[in-house]
Order: structure tokens, then C-alpha cells, then sequence
């Protein structure tokens, strides 16, 4: 049976730098397409993507802009289908200072909302909970974070407002992993004693199997922030 560390062999792929030539935007290598690598987004349709809890693509908020998905209104995204066992990469860039955004992962739907486990996306310098002490430096609330859950590594490295970032998450079996620009900056695994008191002590703990779900959606969050995404690609592992 595989383990995590063997997949990790595979991890540095080309075409997963946080900056790249317009060519190999939007694009597979001959490496990532023999190795199961798919592509979320091709730079010109919104197919695999719908509102949530909704069936199709929104008619305003979101467009597709310069071989970015761009969101400022309209509300998260999910993708179309469920996901276990992946290594899930994108590039993205905060275009507001002080912006919020996040993606998702393990996500179910209910009537009125769409939760999951949330890689934190934020400008952390410029938001107002940073300015006014509702948020610490590389609390679980910054970019990289385990949403309410678990703190980024202190080492992370963020681009600034307007550049892009490449961010990763990986899940196998339990384990979960975040990773920024190369780097990993979280781990966790979902279910033990650990994660479980976490949630207990969150804004989750009423949230009914909250991130324990053997599958779900994926989610681009809509937090009122332009947010540019890109090269939104995944792998099954």
C-alpha cells in the first residue's frame, strides 16, 4: 500500500511554480497528464465548476477574465464532483488590501451553506483583525492556515497583494497537508484526539461530522474579495 511519503516523490511537478510563462497556463505537461494530473479550469470555461447549492455557474459575480477564474460576488463555487484521496494545486492572487478568500475541501452542502475544511487565503498584513489584535501573526486565521484549526508554519513565504501565490493540498487517507510556494506550512490528521478537540473548541463543533466525511467537493470561496484563480488542477491519489 502506498504511503504519503512515496507520493510525495511526485510532488515537485513542472508547471506548478507560483510564477509562469502564458504558455503552460491553463495547461498539463506530458509528466502531469501520465501521472493522472487533470485540469479544474481551462482558462476559457466554467464547466466543472457550479454555485453552490446550486446547479449551474453564477450569472453575475464570477467571471472568467484574462485565463482566470475571478471572483468579487456571487457566492463560492463548488467543484462538480467529489474528491478522497488528492493532491489538489492552485495558483492564486489577492487583488484587495486586507482581502479574505479561502478554498475548501471536504466539502458537503446543506440548505443554506457549504462547509469544509478551509486553506486560509488572506492578506494578512492589511486585514483589519491584524490591525486592531482580533488576529496574531500566523494565528489559524492566516494565509496557509487550517481555517480556526491549526496555525501555518512561521517559515511561510507569501507574495504581496497582486502577485501570485501557488497553494497545495494534499489528502491521504487521514492525513492532510497544506503547502505554500513550495513549502509545507500545516499538517493534520483529520479524526484524532487532536483534531477533534479543535473542532470541539471552534465555530464547527455544532457542524455534524465536520471534516470527517470520506469524500467531498471542493470550494473557491467568495468572501466579498476579488480573488484571481488559476491552474487549478488535481490529482486521485
Amino acid at each position: 500500500m502506498r504511503t504519503l511519503s512515496v507520493i510525495m516523490v511526485f510532488f515537485v511537478l513542472a508547471g506548478c511554480t507560483a510564477q509562469k510563462q502564458p504558455s503552460s497556463v491553463n495547461t498539463l505537461t506530458k509528466k502531469e497528464a501520465k501521472l493522472g494530473w487533470q485540469l479544474l479550469f481551462d482558462g476559457t470555461t466554467s464547466s466543472g465548476w457550479r454555485s453552490a447549492n446550486q446547479t449551474e455557474f453564477p450569472s453575475k459575480g464570477w467571471v472568467i477574465k484574462e485565463g482566470c477564474l475571478v471572483s468579487g460576488g456571487g457566492g463560492s463555487l463548488v467543484s462538480r464532483e467529489e474528491y478522497d484521496d488528492f493532491d489538489f494545486v492552485w495558483d492564486w492572487k489577492m487583488m484587495d488590501t486586507g482581502g479574505n478568500s479561502g478554498v475548501k475541501y471536504f466539502v458537503k452542502e446543506s440548505k443554506n451553506d457549504a462547509l469544509g475544511i478551509e486553506y486560509q487565503m488572506l492578506d494578512d498584513t492589511g486585514h483589519p483583525w491584524m490591525k486592531d489584535g482580533r488576529m496574531l501573526p500566523n494565528d489559524f486565521h492566516t494565509v496557509g492556515a487550517v481555517y480556526e484549526l491549526y496555525p501555518p508554519s512561521i517559515y511561510k513565504k507569501v507574495k504581496p497583494v497582486g502577485e501570485w501565490n501557488t497553494s497545495r493540498v494534499v489528502s491521504y487517507g487521514r492525513h492532510v497537508e497544506h503547502w505554500l510556494n513550495g513549502a509545507k506550512v500545516a499538517e493534520f490528521d483529520r479524526g484524532n484526539s487532536d483534531f477533534n478537540e479543535r473542532v470541539a473548541k471552534s465555530k464547527f463543533r455544532d457542524v455534524p461530522q465536520f471534516g470527517l466525511h470520506d469524500k467531498g467537493l471542493l470550494l473557491l470561496q467568495d468572501h466579498g474579495s476579488v480573488v484571481w484563480f488559476r491552474n487549478l488542477k488535481i490529482r486521485k491519489l
